[in-house]
């Protein structure tokens, strides 16, 4: 039957159960029942449900703290979003969204947001009203730009910006003094702004697979800087302060492997020979060059 098929397309397997969600309102039952309560949150996922839009039921639920809405084919989130305003953790990763509603701003106690992999082309300005917002992932959208009122906020310490269309590190970036950990590989960088140097808690900093020429002499200021990825761009010198980084303790080849990783550049000679003999050559290297 044409219900049959369609069923087949979202669950493939024979035989399979309607999932939890829809055999509990299809009989009946208070949606609250799908909710969980553990420990510290009240939870709900509803991942991989092969949804195109997002249950009415949903929005009746506002105790609900962290919802998984990932891996469906979710076009829209409704400005209804704004009610579940005791989110901590959204996971929207994996959907069709082009775009954010502005009411996202209304989840005041929001501390983890997850937006990768959908069609995204901006950020709705309404997110930095998010002041709890610790982790932000964006990976994997059509993003360019962001909005300067980014610059509020101040207790975001994870942010992933790869996989978009970034030609320059956004200003309101440099403003997030809390971040510790910025992820802007496969972009279309060219440079490196000095003022890198006022992320003064970053440790984990992935530039990899841009067009990067050269990084600036200010990034070996941030000392707290445990892992350097800079692989696959164009850069063919080094700034002769990078021994400053002396909590990069190799050269690194793995891309999980924290410490330098320089590798596929085209390195000006004897720069190359040089990286080959480890971090402590290199560092030696560029104090005698200084």
């Amino acid at each position: 039957s044409k219900n049959e098929g369609r069923r087949s397309m979202v669950f493939p397997r024979k035989g399979r159960k309607l999932p939890a969600w829809e055999d509990a309102l299809l009989s009946g039952k208070d949606p609250k029942s799908l909710l969980k309560r553990g420990l510290r949150y009240v939870s709900l996922s509803l991942i991989m449900k092969g949804m195109t839009s997002t249950p009415d039921f949903l929005w009746g639920l506002p105790e609900v703290q962290k919802l998984n809405l990932s891996r469906n084919q979710l076009v829209v989130i409704p400005p209804l979003l704004g009610k579940l305003d005791r989110l901590v953790v959204l996971n929207l990763g994996g959907n069709c969204l082009k775009c954010l509603p502005k009411e996202i701003g209304l989840l005041r106690n929001l501390k983890v947001l997850f937006v990768n992999m959908n069609c995204l082309t901006e950020v709705p300005s309404e997110l930095s009203l998010c002041r709890k917002l610790e982790v932000l992932s964006l990976s994997h959208n059509c993003i360019s730009q962001l909005p300067l009122s980014f610059t509020d906020l101040t207790s975001l310490r994870k942010l992933n910006l790869s996989n978009n269309r970034f030609v320059q590190i956004p200003l309101c970036i440099f403003a997030l003094r809390s971040l510790d950990f910025l992820h802007l590989g496969s972009n279309r960088l060219e440079n490196i702004a000095e003022s890198i140097q006022y992320l003064v808690n970053l440790q984990i900093f992935i530039v990899e697979n841009n067009k990067i020429r050269s990084l600036p002499r200010s990034i070996c200021f941030i000392t707290t800087l445990e892992l350097l990825n800079a692989d696959y761009n164009a850069i063919q010198t080094l700034p002769d302060d990078l021994y400053l980084l002396h909590r990069l303790r190799r050269i690194a080849w793995n891309p999980m492997d924290k410490g330098l990783h320089i590798a596929h550049n085209p390195l000006s000679r004897p720069l190359p020979e040089v990286v080959e003999g480890g971090l402590d050559v290199l560092f030696n290297y560029l104090r005698e060059k200084k």
